[in-house]
């Protein structure tokens, strides 16, 4: 079923549910397995209370819950060009290149060596419910995609910034340093986890994570390497707004 086109509640499965899914990665947050279960059902609820303003969230996705979710994509847009891979060579999001090759032949995905084509949408969709969720701070991405060029520039070998990681900047106040800077990240950290079912580290499997405050200090890195190989297919990256949004009519 095309999404938009009929009301999406518990028990139905589909590529429209997928979708959902997808949209609502910030508000606690569930895998795009297409099928409408009591996690979707919550995503739902916590969006139609939280964003809606409902105080009685239904948990099922109808038509004004969904042009709801459209409206808020367009209040919390995504600044692509703060994305783009800075190497000069490549179109900003990699070339597509070792797809299957893992760094030291570690072949975990956290080594994937892969240049993945975009940037995660869930990804991106969970951190418009970070704008949302934290209003008191003005974020930028002070980095994005960072390609195998890049990395060889830079003298590094992460991989997760080859589409499946953004790092978040929050601005700082006059007056503010570096101090206040670590506990204000550490802050938004504990506020991830707890709205968008965020993990610190990458213990848990399928989980959207945050590195510690020991490795990023002064920023908010979030990334979805600890996904599985069937939620990092290329179909879930994208590389423009428009793709992001995947704008399609309500009909419900």
């Amino acid at each position: 079923m095309d999404y938009g086109s009929r009301i999406l509640s518990k028990g139905v499965k589909g590529a429209d549910v997928e979708e959902l899914q997808i949209r609502l990665a910030g508000f606690r947050g569930t895998l795009p397995d297409g099928e409408f279960g009591p996690g979707t059902e919550l995503q739902v609820s916590n969006f139609q209370r939280d964003v809606m303003g409902s105080s009685t969230p239904t948990g099922v996705a109808d038509g004004e819950t969904l042009r709801a979710i459209d409206s808020f994509a367009d209040q919390f847009s995504i600044d692509f060009a703060q994305l783009k891979c800075r190497c000069g060579k490549c179109d900003g999001f990699g070339q597509g290149r070792f797809k299957g090759k893992y760094l030291g032949n570690q072949k975990a995905e956290a080594f994937h060596l892969y240049e993945y084509p975009g940037i995660h949408r869930m990804l991106l969709w969970a951190v418009r419910a970070a704008v949302f969720y934290l209003p008191e701070h003005r974020f930028s991405f002070s980095s994005g995609y960072r390609c195998g060029v890049d990395n060889q520039q830079h003298h590094r070998n992460t991989t997760n910034h080859c589409g499946k990681a953004v790092d978040l900047d929050a601005a700082l106040e006059p007056g503010e340093g570096k101090r206040e800077d670590a506990i204000k990240c550490t802050k938004i950290r504990g506020r991830l986890v707890e709205v968008s079912n965020a993990q610190i580290g990458w213990g848990a499997v399928n989980r959207k994570a945050l590195e510690p405050d020991n490795v990023a200090p002064t920023w908010v890195h979030y990334d979805v390497r600890a996904y599985e190989a069937r939620y990092l297919e290329d179909r879930f990256f994208c590389k423009s707004l428009t793709a992001l949004d995947a704008r399609k009519p309500i009909l419900i």
